[in-house]
């Protein structure tokens, strides 16, 4: 049995290293189709706003951009293996050590957007199951619905409205203190709670219909002693995967709200470095976070081997 996990894991392990690799391949793509030449760039930022010919030839050479894709794809690559993701284009800052700052802004408000996610989400949808069809579970049913159809950005405008204009109890942007993320927090979780909210419903009822369940109803067990005893572990499984996925995309995906209430996250990073056409900013960025999604998604596949061995080992004890 232990073999098993560890061979899973190694297994799961060495499959990182070729989407690794293809996201460092869609990162260095992303600078080369982008419509500005580093080199003229580089030479504006040094005073020349007008190069001629032969100095950005010349800048090209020094940059190596006059190689073959291939040969600065492997020398970019061996940069990045080093931790050197560039220069950026606006404040000459290494781009590493920005995202690094920038990465605990997003983090906190993944992690509070998670929290909200999971008290809420997971005991309404257990609640929804256990009332199946009842008028409290339609009546979720239709709030999951409706959250899951509100975009974020216009969410965070009510917010903003209701909360620091109207009640005047939460402050509109910064970051430092927990207030200050309430309402991205709950921008960004509204959605994937409703997602949750019918997810663990249905995920609840496909596992209270399974034989072995059947056979402890039939005893004259409580239902909710059998889901707390029997199906909640296999029902929060498919919930897990929902959960990894969405802080992943927290990292790669809240540029918007971040923007709105002037968090200097990874989000409004990215947007910066578009607006100002800083290429190794956003080079960075999506090589940042892919590499960060794909190893939350990682640590979510070896979760599931925790909670149910059987799922990943072929059924055996």
């Amino acid at each position: 049995m232990m073999n098993s996990v560890l061979f899973y894991a190694a297994k799961k392990i060495l499959m990182i290293i070729p989407v690794w690799l293809g996201i460092t391949a869609a990162a260095f793509i992303l600078g080369v189709i982008s419509p500005s030449d580093p080199a003229v760039m580089l030479l504006s930022m040094d005073g020349i706003s007008a190069p001629g010919a032969q100095e950005i030839a010349a800048k090209r050479q020094e940059l190596g951009l006059d190689r073959p894709y291939v040969l600065q794809y492997l020398s970019w690559l061996m940069q990045v293996l080093h931790g050197d993701l560039g220069l950026s284009y606006i404040t000459q800052q290494p781009v590493l050590d920005e995202l690094l700052l920038r990465l605990p802004v997003t983090i906190s408000l993944a992690a509070a957007a998670l929290l909200l996610v999971v008290v809420t989400g997971i005991p309404l949808g257990i609640f929804m199951a256990y009332k199946k069809d009842a008028r409290s579970d339609f009546a979720l049913r239709a709030s999951a619905v409706a959250t899951t159809s509100v975009p974020a950005f216009w969410l965070s405008i009510v917010l903003m409205w209701l909360f620091a204009e109207k009640l005047q109890l939460l402050p509109t942007s910064g970051y430092g203190t927990p207030a200050q993320l309430i309402m991205p927090a709950l921008a960004l979780a509204a959605g994937t709670t409703g997602t949750l909210m019918r997810l663990q419903r249905a995920a609840l009822l496909e596992v209270l219909e399974q034989n072995y369940i059947l056979t402890v109803k039939a005893k004259g067990l409580p239902l909710s002693f059998i889901i707390r005893k029997h199906g909640l572990v296999n029902a929060l499984i498919p919930v897990i995967t929902l959960l990894g996925n969405y802080f992943g995309a927290i990292l790669g995906g809240s540029a918007v709200v971040e923007s709105i209430f002037a968090l200097p996250g990874l989000g409004s990073y990215v947007l910066e470095g578009i607006r100002g056409r800083d290429y190794p900013a956003v080079q960075g960025y999506v090589l940042f976070t892919g590499l960060v999604f794909t190893a939350v998604n990682l640590l979510i596949d070896l979760t599931y081997l925790l909670l149910n061995p059987q799922i990943r080992l072929g059924g055996k004890q």
